[in-house]
């Protein structure tokens, strides 16, 4: 089966910076040994055959090469990518709109830029509340940039700060990374619906698929839970199409991330073989869908 990777980074330690994975900084992931190397498009090869999975293209994640200035990231890409790809750009939405703007024009010059991320995560509701970032959101959407949103759906009250951005700004893309953080369940249970984390979460979800323009990407198991059980990751799918729609969700890896619980060829194997999906389902989640909102 044929599938594009929404969600993958690539790393050179000789030519960025990439401070997160520095072992004296956060995170302090004792594993965090296995992801400090370079990777290269080369890693992400699979051997696909009739009954596996084989990547056809994938979006770029910004990755922390050079915050300061986001387009070296890009440059460099482009110089060493040949398979198909698109390419998300690290922004700063606090920046002076006039410096903002700067970096837009420099980053629309790289033909593989479709989108921008800024990671918001603990510092979610300053960020979405600083007076630079609804102009320079709208600065997106008007060169019909897509913003990557990292930050936990359970945070109640930066939900209700992006939503009242989103009713200003209809016309921005909006695309979640990572299920928007679900809580991790060692075992699925009906104690789940009483767990306010998750019904938080469920809440957070429901709002944001009010909004046509909003797409999420379920990726990233290994950041909550190194030992992830699928059953979990079932139902997180599960739950994200049923609220968004099976046109609205796209699976992803977060490689090199996922290789801290298991390989990239394992985790493939596991999300194009979804047995709740048919084959036409399968393919929106795994490749069409991406296709459309990563603008292929």
């Amino acid at each position: 089966m044929q599938f594009i990777d929404p969600h993958i980074h690539l790393f050179d330690l000789t030519l960025g910076q990439y401070q997160w994975l520095k072992p004296e900084n956060p995170p302090f992931w004792p594993d965090k040994y296995i992801i400090n190397q370079n990777f290269s498009e080369a890693d992400i090869n699979l051997l696909g055959d009739l009954n596996g999975p084989a990547l056809s293209g994938f979006v770029h994640i910004e990755a922390g090469f050079d915050n300061q200035a986001p387009w070296r990231e890009i440059q460099w890409l482009e110089l060493n990518c040949k398979k198909s790809f698109k390419s998300v750009a690290c922004v700063d939405l606090t920046l002076s709109p006039n410096n903002f703007s700067t970096q837009l024009q420099t980053l629309l010059n790289y033909k593989s830029v479709v989108g921008c991320r800024h990671i918001l995560d603990d510092t979610a509701v300053d960020i979405l509340n600083h007076h630079n970032t609804s102009t320079n959101l709208k600065a997106l959407a008007e060169h019909q940039l897509s913003f990557d949103l990292q930050m936990l759906l359970s945070d109640l009250n930066t939900i209700d700060k992006l939503i009242q951005l989103l009713e200003q700004l209809p016309e921005l893309t909006i695309i979640i990374n990572h299920a928007g953080f679900p809580p991790y369940f060692t075992e699925i249970s009906p104690a789940l619906n009483s767990s306010e984390e998750y019904n938080n979460w469920l809440n957070g979800l429901t709002q944001l698929a009010k909004f046509k323009q909003c797409a999420i990407k379920c990726s990233g198991w290994e950041m909550l839970n190194r030992n992830y059980n699928t059953q979990w990751c079932d139902l997180v799918i599960e739950q994200c199409v049923a609220t968004f729609g099976i046109n609205r969700v796209m699976l992803s890896s977060n490689f090199p991330l996922c290789l801290l619980s298991k390989s990239y060829q394992a985790l493939w194997q596991y999300q194009t073989q979804l047995s709740k999906y048919n084959s036409q389902e399968l393919a929106k989640l795994c490749l069409e869908n991406t296709k459309h909102w990563y603008n292929f």
